[in-house]
This record gives structure tokens, C-alpha cells and sequence, in this order.
């Protein structure tokens, strides 16, 4: 159902919480981490406020990866946002 209606669902984490599995973002396939950063809080996606993102999922070579607002998320990835 996911790939037919082209969408991902992007799971958040809080630095030293696991993530929650309960409450994705559903975005558009092909969204970037500032597609995340305004669906949770648009001034997240500030490059003022913005640091990085650490990701995990198949998006990232490495578990946790360390990324920039313009990465590419794929399905089931979990996004930790982390501000200035």
C-alpha cells in the first residue's frame, strides 16, 4: 500500500529514548530531512536552529548516520533531529 500511493513513513527518536514506532511522519516518497524538520516544527528546518540529523535505516551507510538537511529518507527510517 506504501509503494502504490508513493509514500514513507519516517519514525522520530528523543536523544536517549528509543524510537517511537507508534507515531510516524508520513511523507512523499523522495523527502528529504527538511521535509521531516517541517513536519514536526517548521523552525527545525531553520539552518539557523538546524546542527544535523542522525539517521538510521536503509538511507544510511552506517547505523546511526550523521546528515545534513538535503539527505534522501527512505521507508521505515528513524530520524533524531539534533538543533543548536
Amino acid at each position: 500500500m506504501w509503494e502504490y500511493l508513493e509514500l514513507c513513513r519516517v519514525y522520530t527518536r528523543r536523544r536517549g529514548a528509543p524510537p517511537d514506532f507508534e507515531d510516524p511522519l508520513v511523507l512523499r516518497k523522495g523527502a528529504k530531512v527538511i521535509d521531516a524538520c517541517r513536519a514536526i516544527h517548521r523552525s527545525l528546518a531553520d539552518p539557523h536552529n538546524f546542527r544535523y540529523a542522525l539517521v538510521w535505516g536503509l538511507s544510511a551507510k552506517h547505523d546511526p548516520q550523521r546528515v545534513g538537511l538535503q539527505h534522501d529518507l527512505d521507508d521505515e527510517d528513524v530520524i533524531q533531529v539534533i538543533k543548536k
